[in-house]
């Protein structure tokens, strides 16, 4: 696949990004490297190898999701928050409504 220049500044109006004639003709041999090298990447072999979010192995530390009564932690405080609300519905912050 290759981009000409009417591409760029096609492309360019979609991201409503201002691109001078001088800028397009130096962006289409860019883009054209990109997408060379996208479809040079299409052509390796990665069968049987699995997915991966990074190189080495890792796993998410996380935290006990419990409510606590302290009022650092969030928990039992529900009234008082809501005594700022200027619209508390049902135990929840009403809002207008957005969709019509």
């Amino acid at each position: 696949m290759t981009v000409a220049p009417a591409d760029v500044a096609r492309i360019a109006a979609l991201a409503r990004i201002k691109v001078d004639e001088s800028e397009i003709a130096a962006l289409v041999p860019e883009l054209n490297g990109i997408l060379a090298w996208v479809d040079q990447l299409g052509e390796v072999d990665v069968t049987g190898v699995a997915p991966m979010t990074a190189v080495i192995a890792n796993q998410l530390r996380l935290r006990a999701d419990v409510v606590g009564a302290d009022p650092l932690t969030g928990g039992g405080i529900r009234d008082a928050v809501l005594a700022n609300a200027p619209a508390a519905e049902h135990g929840f912050f009403g809002v207008p409504k957005v969709i019509e």
